[in-house]
């Protein structure tokens, strides 16, 4: 299938301990929704699968993503890197009865500030008129995540090791990957001084 019809499906890691916050990121308010919602909304205006990855405080994030049409997966080995709850959640968005034949997958956080509908729209666009492997974030010198990953990278994505994430497959063959800009896209809630500064 061309990129041009072809399904995207969205891989959302929200299986984070949030240590250096010191209470749950997903549960913190912004705008009026909780982080995790707020992306899970985002993530459903591509019109694909939408697999959560939960794992640390599981039931309470579950419960922010009541009556949305996302699945969600709990992944036991969360503490050891983002690598496998990435890997859990294609796995799981591969057996989700409307994804064997997504031909890309768009893996995203939940807590970059900056991201919305029209961000991931952008992703997806850029991959359907390059047809790159790889289209990356690009903000503040780098490329990151949101990104998304044609099916010809999900293995790669699969054998990833625990302790590392999406950013070692962005990397590993620069020429490989389109980038879309996304400005202020380092903004995120990891301690109390990014909780403040988000008040």
């Amino acid at each position: 299938m061309t990129a041009e019809r072809a399904t995207v499906g969205v891989v959302l890691l929200a299986a984070g301990g949030s240590s250096r916050l010191g209470h749950p990121k997903q549960l913190v308010v912004h705008q009026g929704q909780t982080l995790v919602r707020r992306a899970a909304e985002a993530a459903l205006c591509l019109g694909g699968p939408v697999v959560v990855v939960l794992g640390a405080h599981k039931e309470a994030i579950a419960s922010e993503l009541t009556g949305l049409p996302v699945r969600t997966v709990a992944h036991s080995d969360w503490a050891l890197g983002p690598g496998g709850s990435l890997a859990a959640g294609l796995a799981a968005m591969l057996a989700t009865t409307d994804a064997p034949a997504a031909e890309a997958v768009l893996v995203m956080l939940c807590d970059q500030l900056r991201v919305d509908a029209a961000h991931l729209a952008a992703l997806v666009a850029m991959w359907r008129s390059t047809g790159a492997p790889v289209v990356a974030s690009e903000y503040d010198g780098t490329r990151g995540v949101p990104a998304l990953f044609a099916r010809s990278v999900f293995a790669e994505l699969e054998s990833l090791s625990p302790e590392q994430g999406a950013r070692k497959v962005i990397a590993r063959e620069p020429s490989r990957v389109a980038t879309v800009l996304l400005p202020g896209g380092s903004e995120d809630v990891d301690t109390p001084l990014d909780l403040a500064r988000l008040k």
